[in-house]
């Protein structure tokens, strides 16, 4: 009946509205608790019951509108529509709506009609699937220094050059699915398959993609299956009036936490819903793969809420684990990789779920990455809690390593969820208040600014060459983004003061920022060289506590970090594996990252016994020597 899994997960071409061939209009809808369907909007004068819907089995309605006498569509493009059911007050929006807009004085979103006379029409292919991963996590409306929601139009033209130039080879966009409340960061989902209107048109998105791919550069997108809004009238919820529909009924079907509605992964067409979904980004947007949201909450009956893991595999499997949930990440991940050889997924999940990143066909999930969730929590902890000379080597170290192997890991110092209000990021964890008044050039540093620098690059580096086998850096982060993200609000007086990207302070020379922006396209762009994240895990020679030395060899590369606060070290000798002749390739200290420049890069280091000469020191600034054969 249904055509197979390939024409099942395209039911976005007989739901919702579809133009026919004759531009008569087909509108389908699944709602099986309502009694009655009605269309209404600008094409009839918004007569509640001119256009009602007839019932089909299974909970389906339909409704089909001839052409015009001129032969033209009876709904056209950019026109309002709306559902309505008798009795009711509330007008609903159709699940599978394309493009919904909100008037600038409304709270209520409205569905509209988007069928373009000239759609926007791909010119470039996809890239090829990156050997190394190199994410750059973006969020469209905060892409600009001003004070206002940027557009998908400004994130073309002034931010994808600059991702390009830094090296990176992936983006991850957030809040792309329309979310009706902007302060919610795109994690309370109304509608699933309307790009967000705030940001401009479908086909504006559509060409920031395409763009991307012309630098080589491929789109992941942030798909939020684990729950979704609890707003009626312009969400799914209750859309056939029903607690249900697409829910689970009762106190399963919320999050006590989110405040948000649970799907109900058991039903056939939520099932539809949200694979339909997936493909539809993929196919019509050409998205190439997703980072799936809150999978932790979906797997488990208790999402996660109040629930440590130690990693006792009794954690993971028992009647706790939410086996409809389960499989529904199974199948989307087997249909994914399946009809998209090159599709990518990541899952953010943080109990440590065995098999997550196995192949579906060995009993895993399917995913091909998961977040490295631990990595950013330890950095955070250290710079809190510990004095520089009391941090721990080897339990940085073992944080750093302490996944499954053959799992790949998404490993990043810091994400959007570091930044949010309430916390702040690294730099400002660093740097503080400093950075408001000492982050000039022209002026020498002083011990915070050193320090903070220093650490800030280093930090960095280890986490991308001994953290995983991919790398994340949400936007602005890589220069030392000051201070924290916060989106308009009540209670910020509807601020967009933290909800922006200062790209102006690497504009210039004159600020310290452009010196670790250079640092991180750099280490970027050496990685893409020698390829340490597509190649096995590490081998760990030094972590030494005394010293505050670490020191590994990964895809033919040796890093050497010197994390002691105040201490260097002469003819300082580390063990290394081919023999012969090493060269210094990045150096943390160099004078273009903010460094001291103390090393001459000219020097060339011998085998049997190797030894660095001059492993500087400085009071504040940490040191990373970074060698190749």
């Amino acid at each position: 009946l249904e055509g197979g899994f390939d024409q099942f997960t395209r039911s976005y071409k007989s739901y919702g509205v579809q133009r026919m061939p004759d531009n008569s209009l087909v509108f389908k809808e699944w709602a099986p608790a309502a009694e009655a369907l009605f269309l209404t909007g600008d094409f009839n004068g918004w007569d509640n019951f001119s256009h009602p819907y007839t019932k089909k089995e299974f909970g389906k309605w339909e409704l089909h509108i001839p052409p015009k006498e001129d032969k033209t569509p009876a709904v056209t493009h950019n026109s309002k529509l709306k559902v309505s059911r008798p009795g009711e007050r509330l007008y609903r929006i159709s699940p599978w709506a394309k493009y919904v807009t909100r008037h600038e004085k409304s709270v209520i979103y409205d569905w509209v009609h988007w069928d373009p006379p000239q759609p926007y029409i791909h010119k470039h292919p996809r890239p090829q699937k990156p050997r190394s991963l190199r994410i750059y996590e973006s969020h469209v409306g905060i892409a600009s220094p001003e004070g206002k929601v940027a557009s998908y139009s400004n994130f073309t033209h002034n931010v994808l050059p600059r991702i390009k130039d830094l090296g990176y080879n992936c983006i991850q966009l957030m809040a792309i699915m329309e979310h009706a409340y902007y302060a919610s960061f795109g994690y309370q989902v109304t509608s699933f398959f309307a790009a967000s209107s705030r940001f401009g048109t479908p086909e504006e998105l559509k060409e920031l993609i395409d763009v991307a791919h012309s630098l080589g550069i491929i789109v992941l997108l942030d798909a939020v299956h684990s729950h979704a809004s609890k707003n009626t009238e312009d969400g799914l919820n209750q859309f056939d009036g029903s607690d249900s529909c697409f829910f689970h009924s009762g106190p399963r079907g919320e999050h006590s936490l989110w405040d948000s509605k649970l799907f109900n992964y058991s039903s056939w067409e939520v099932l539809r819903f949200l694979l339909s979904n997936l493909r539809w980004w993929l196919e019509e947007y050409r998205f190439d793969g997703f980072r799936f949201d809150g999978v932790t909450s979906m797997l488990y009956h208790h999402h996660g809420i109040g629930s440590g893991f130690s990693g006792d595999y009794a954690e993971y499997f028992g009647l706790q684990v939410d086996e409809d949930a389960l499989v529904y990440l199974m199948l989307a991940n087997h249909i994914l990789h399946t009809l998209y050889e090159d599709c990518i997924t990541i899952a953010e999940e943080v109990s440590g779920m065995p098999n997550l990143c196995c192949p579906v066909q060995e009993g895993g999930l399917g995913f091909d990455y998961r977040l490295a969730m631990a990595i950013p929590d330890k950095w955070i902890q250290i710079l809190k809690e510990f004095k520089d000379e009391d941090w721990d080597m080897g339990n940085i170290v073992h944080t750093m390593t302490n996944r499954r192997y053959g799992e790949k890991c998404i490993a990043y110092a810091e994400s959007h969820d570091q930044a949010l209000v309430g916390d702040k990021t690294l730099a400002f964890w660093l740097m503080d208040k400093e950075m408001y008044t000492s982050m000039s050039a022209l002026i020498p540093m002083n011990s915070v600014i050193d320090r903070g620098i220093q650490l800030h690059k280093m930090i960095r580096l280890l986490t991308h060459s001994l953290g995983g086998e991919g790398y994340l850096n949400f936007m602005g982060n890589e220069f030392g983004h000051p201070e924290w993200l916060d989106f308009p609000r009540v209670g910020n007086n509807e601020s967009y003061h933290y909800a922006r990207r200062q790209f102006n302070l690497v504009d210039t020379d004159r600020l310290r920022y452009w010196q670790l922006y250079a640092f991180d396209r750099d280490m970027n762009r050496t990685e893409d060289k020698y390829g340490w994240l597509a190649a096995p895990p590490a081998n760990i020679s030094v972590k030494h506590q005394g010293d505050k030395v670490i020191v590994f060899e990964r895809a033919n590369v040796i890093f050497i970090f010197n994390f002691h606060p105040t201490n260097s070290y002469s003819s300082y000798r580390v063990a290394v594996g081919p023999p012969g002749k090493y060269k210094i390739k990045l150096d943390s200290d160099g004078i273009q990252y903010g460094g001291h420049g103390r090393l001459d890069h000219n020097t060339e280091f011998f085998t049997e016994p190797m030894e660095f000469k001059n492993l500087p020191n400085s009071m504040l600034v940490s040191k990373l020597y970074y060698l190749l054969p």
